[in-house]
């Protein structure tokens, strides 16, 4: 009997399905247009469709696993629940203060990103805590329940508990939520001690606010999901992926929605790491293209980058500072709005320029013939030849080159430009956008480009992999197998995961390391209880330690690894040399030097738990085979010769291991197309990636 897992990725334009059979190793997919009224049924509808094709009985399901952007677009685009802030009298203001640095020095209209709370529904009340967590002054509950009060007849629906020092001590902000729910039964609560227990009230209060922010939707969601997949014979229960990329049971999502908002992304650069790994590539640079957005991670020896913090809906692309701080653990990754989907347009000075606004699945781009009269890149790569209109989403959706061709054309005339013109400038432009994000996001991180492999994935990352990497110098692309739906697949090979930070001050060289040990234990003990529902589907566990450390009287910290506990031993200055040692490595990593004769110091304390899947996929290499003749040719325009060339399209299922061939050429699945260049060079590889690799231009 065959045993299955699916996966579910949602994303702006499309929504993404596979199945995996465990027993035989073969991976399904499906693409099918996001309804973004209701999410959920077009994730029904993708399900339903994919278990009918492949013949999945919902009995032989073992895990159901979903990511999804729906919760990120709700922050960009404002569309969160009323909510309410309780906070300690005098800071109100604090959210909106913020830090007080400006992104831009130079820009005199710079706007800040507006709080997400307004300043008419933040509801000051008393109680005080000390530093140390000590209660100076007690709350009063008769004053709370007139807060919720007012609040409620505001028409709050969640509400954020931000008071001074909770990361030392919850208890007041437990209280309160027990008066909240006592007055208001219905009102979602979210806890600052609970979402971001740790300094700067600036984002710990932003954080808290975020999470309530799309918690009622998140909530609504999901259960509308899980009652969709009940119906369709689906009991497993659903595990979400988080954006540190691993997966979390149902009620730590609902719980904490805000750990949800890269969960998408996050997918993809699991599965990026998954399939570089096949071919002994460590070191890589996932770039992930759907219908609205582009992300690129970096890998390093086979694992995305992880940071504990990001800012999401940045008012300028780029510009550190500009959009809403959240502390989370997150993949570190750079995302632009570039996709399939981004509207071409022209601006004050009558440039041509793409995106970030984007057609998305509704009405989608001109080709769709939705009601969408906008040009998109979807359209430009129709009219360029990369697109095959019989075979777009697997020949699933029909797609008109007509239509492309007039939508592109109206911005030609005002442009005063050809079709072809206009449509490889809409490509240009979305390649140099990618490699422009590719060279902040590598160069920040003390890294060259060149040192890496691109790996594509996406709808949009083959199609547009070849001309990103010429720009930013990397010589060698690797296409995974259904490389369209990859981020679906990275759901199916996470691990599970769960992440605890907590605040406490710790000079390791002179202060006991007892309390230290302590607070690590306890924290291993809570992530441990936390992945402990999952403990049938998922193991070993390992933990792992981190700490935000800075060199004392510096303004910023820096996250590094620890080395393994118990650090209470007898040999304890050894220890102590040890931590010292650890954050010295970090720091100088980072930034080339440490600072002479300054003691360390170590402020919040990180634990992460991770724990591989128990069952995987039978991984079985591609065969060797006779070299395929191409499906079909067709005119496709290339840089290099400034023109249309005939091009052989060749369909990847067709290709066996051996399979090697100069380009140009396309080629196609279900999912995808993948584009090599005049310069490039491709060779099927028996673990099932293509690998492209491009000449020096002569």
């Amino acid at each position: 009997m065959a045993t299955w897992a699916i996966g579910i990725d949602i994303g702006g334009t499309f929504t993404d399905v596979v199945a995996l059979d465990y027993t035989a190793g073969s991976l399904h997919g499906l693409k099918v247009l996001t309804t973004h009224g209701d999410p959920a049924e077009g994730v029904a509808d993708g399900v339903a469709k994919l278990m009918e094709q492949c013949g999945i009985a919902g009995r032989d399901v073992l895990r159901v696993v979903h990511a999804t952007t729906l919760f990120t677009n709700a922050l960009i685009e404002r569309r969160g629940s009323v909510t309410g802030m309780l906070v300690t009298r005098g800071f109100a203001d604090a959210v909106e203060i913020g830090n007080e640095r400006k992104y831009d020095l130079y820009d005199l209209n710079m706007e800040a990103a507006p709080p997400l709370v307004p300043r008419d529904l933040r509801a000051e009340i008393g109680g005080r805590l000390d530093a140390r967590g000590n209660v100076l002054e007690r709350i009063d509950p008769q004053e709370v329940r007139a807060a919720v009060r007012a609040l409620a007849n505001r028409g709050v629906e969640s509400v954020a508990v931000c008071l001074l020092h909770a990361y030392a001590n919850p208890d007041q902000e437990r209280a309160v939520r027990s008066l909240v729910l006592a007055e208001q039964p219905a009102m979602e609560v979210t806890l600052s001690s609970d979402v971001a227990p740790v300094i700067r009230e600036f984002e710990r209060m932003s954080t808290t606010s975020a999470n309530a922010y799309i918690k009622p939707l998140a909530n609504g969601y999901l259960e509308a999901l899980e009652r969709r997949l009940e119906a369709l014979g689906l009991r497993t229960g659903v595990l979400m992926m988080l954006s540190n990329g691993g997966l979390s049971h149902m009620q730590q999502a609902k719980s904490k929605p805000i750990e949800l908002l890269e969960s998408g992304p996050a997918a993809g650069a699991i599965a990026a790491a998954h399939y570089s790994v096949r071919d002994s590539y460590g070191d890589l640079l996932a770039f992930d293209m759907g219908g609205t957005t582009a992300k690129l991670c970096l890998v390093e020896k086979g694992k995305p980058a992880i940071t504990f913090g990001f800012e999401a809906a940045r008012r300028k692309r780029f510009a550190e500072g500009s959009g809403l701080p959240v502390r989370i653990t997150t993949i570190d990754l750079i995302e632009i709005g570039a996709g399939g989907g981004s509207i071409a347009h022209t601006d004050r000075m009558g440039l041509l320029k793409v995106g970030p606004a984007s057609a998305g699945s509704e009405p989608g781009p001109a080709c769709y013939g939705r009601g969408g009269t906008e040009p998109t890149v979807t359209d430009a790569n129709l009219v360029l030849g990369y697109l095959n209109p019989d075979y777009f989403a697997g020949g699933t959706m029909a797609i008109d080159s007509g239509m492309a061709e007039a939508a592109i054309g109206r911005a030609g005339a005002r442009l005063g430009q050809e079709v072809t013109s206009v449509a490889w400038g809409m490509h240009d432009i979305v390649a140099e956008n990618m490699a422009a994000a590719a060279r902040v996001h590598v160069a920040e991180r003390g890294r060259d480009p060149r040192d890496f492999v691109l790996l594509s994935t996406g709808g949009g990352g083959p199609l547009h992999a070849y001309y990103v990497a010429r720009k930013i110098g990397v010589r060698r692309i690797i296409c995974p197998p259904s490389a369209g739906v990859a981020s679906a697949y990275g759901l199916l090979v996470a691990p599970a995961r769960a992440d605890l930070s907590r605040t406490v001050t710790v000079r390791p060289a002179v202060d006991g390391l007892a309390p230290l040990e302590a607070a690590f234990a306890d924290m291993e003990k809570h992530v441990a209880a936390t992945l402990a529902p999952l403990a049938d589907g998922f193991g070993p566990l390992s933990l792992h330690r981190h700490a935000d450390g800075r060199f004392v009287g510096q303004g910023f910290t820096l996250s590094v690894p620890l080395p393994d506990g118990p650090y209470d031993i007898e040999d304890e200055q050894r220890m102590r040399d040890a931590l010292v040692a650890a954050f010295e490595a970090g720091y100088r990593d980072k930034f080339g030097r440490t600072p002479p004769n300054v003691p360390v110091e170590l402020v919040n304390l990180r634990v992460s738990g991770e724990a591989p899947p128990r069952h995987a996929g039978a991984r079985q290499a591609l065969e060797q085979g006779a070299i395929p003749q191409p499906k079909q040719r067709r005119k496709v325009y290339f840089r290099e010769f400034a023109g249309y060339a005939d091009t052989p399209v060749y369909d990847r299922d067709s290709l066996r291991a051996g399979f090697s061939c100069a380009g140009p050429l396309l080629v196609e699945d279900a999912g995808s197309c993948l584009v090599v260049g005049p310069l490039g060079h491709v060779e099927q590889m028996a673990s099932g990636n293509l690998m492209i690799t491009i000449k020096e231009q002569a």
